[in-house]
């Protein structure tokens, strides 16, 4: 799926970014800690998050990350959409909520990387 075809499915709104919409995503992490993202992404995912300060757009750049979808219609201030036009990342809003968010995706064929939790067991 690209994230342009994420941007329809989520009635999504870009903020930046709008030259690489044509990138393959094929996971999903829905997180406000970004410990937690730090622990369980992996390539061509997209970040859902309702936090928009610089961290979210460092984490994201740390893992490769090409698109970050902000919930509940939330919009980060210009210091974070300028910090993520200069490393590259999409950005986009959606009036969902995280966990509707997420589960469209879901029903659109993306998946959580779950390889990271059989490490927990």
């Amino acid at each position: 799926m690209t994230i342009s075809d994420i941007t329809v499915l989520l009635d999504a709104r870009v903020l930046c970014g709008e030259d690489k919409l044509d990138s393959e995503v094929q996971t999903a992490c829905g997180s406000d800690l970004m410990s937690d993202v730090l622990a369980f992404v992996k390539d061509k995912t997209v970040l859902i998050t309702g936090l928009t300060n610089i961290h979210v757009i460092r984490t994201a750049e740390m893992l490769d990350i090409h698109c970050i979808v902000f919930a509940r219609g939330k919009v980060p201030g210009e210091d974070v959409l300028e910090e993520a036009r200069e490393v590259g990342i999409v950005v986009l809003t959606t009036k969902h909520t995280t966990y509707t968010t997420c589960g469209l995706l879901f029903q659109a064929g993306i998946r959580a990387n779950n390889d990271c939790l059989a490490q927990q067991g």
